[in-house]
């Protein structure tokens, strides 16, 4: 069998950096694309140390871009593609009452629409492949049912709407036997994540490539924590 592909969005840091040290030292193909490849040091070390790691410049908020790189990759099947780049958008100085909402449109753009966007484009290169699973990184924050505390509306209606996609790409990709998984990562200490979160990097990434790992098509569409658990919506 041949070596499976993994395709990472937002891999100079945090959860798509530890994807893509991961799945590096496990021998996979790993593509892993950033914004800015010149200021990603530590991901440039690891393309560096493993040869099984091809760097690609990607901002995701540019729909061009996304398709520039599925026609460079055209032919390249892609197993696994995690849709893993996002931003958190709200601010305390932008709260209800002062809401900035090109930041808003910004946050819908990046968090729901480009992973949607990436299904399009990379659709070719998924049913090239064996595996055929489309990963989509969300939060408990997109959770309704969740949410007790309010706040963060940028956010949270930006992986609501992360969700709400990836649950009807499920139903639509089914006839191209393509999966869908759609992951709570937990609360991790990352950039994004702050000094308070309750795990680190490796513990998610290792939980949530156990899960890829073991996903079967009556799963598609599933909301699920690192750990296997099941979500509310």
């Amino acid at each position: 069998m041949s070596m499976k592909t993994v395709m990472i969005t937002g891999a100079n840091r945090g959860l798509g950096l530890e994807f893509a040290k991961q799945y590096a030292a496990e021998g996979v193909k790993v593509i892993a694309c950033a914004r800015q490849l010149a200021s990603a040091t530590a991901l440039t070390s690891l393309a560096q140390q493993y040869s099984n790691v091809t760097l690609e410049t990607l901002d995701v908020a540019d729909f061009q871009q996304i398709d520039h790189l599925a026609q460079k990759l055209a032919g390249t099947a892609i197993d696994i593609l995690i849709n893993n780049a996002g931003v958190y958008g709200d601010t305390a100085a932008h709260s209800f009452g002062h809401l900035d909402y090109l930041a808003w449109m910004d946050t819908l753009r990046i968090n729901t629409l480009a992973p949607v966007k990436m299904a399009e484009a990379f659709l070719e290169h998924l049913q090239l492949s064996n595996t055929k699973l489309l990963v989509a990184i969300s939060s408990m924050m997109g959770s309704m049912a969740d949410n007790t505390s309010g706040g963060s509306l940028l956010y949270r209606s930006s992986k609501a709407g992360l969700n709400a996609s990836m649950k009807s790409l499920a139903l639509d990709l089914q006839q191209h036997q393509i999966g869908v998984l759609i992951f709570h990562p937990g609360w991790v200490l990352t950039d994004m994540g702050g000094p308070n979160a309750l795990i680190q990097s490796p513990e998610s990434i290792q939980g949530m490539r156990e899960q890829i790992a073991r996903f079967e098509m009556a799963q598609s569409g599933s909301f699920i924590k690192y750990n296997g658990q099941v979500m509310p919506w």
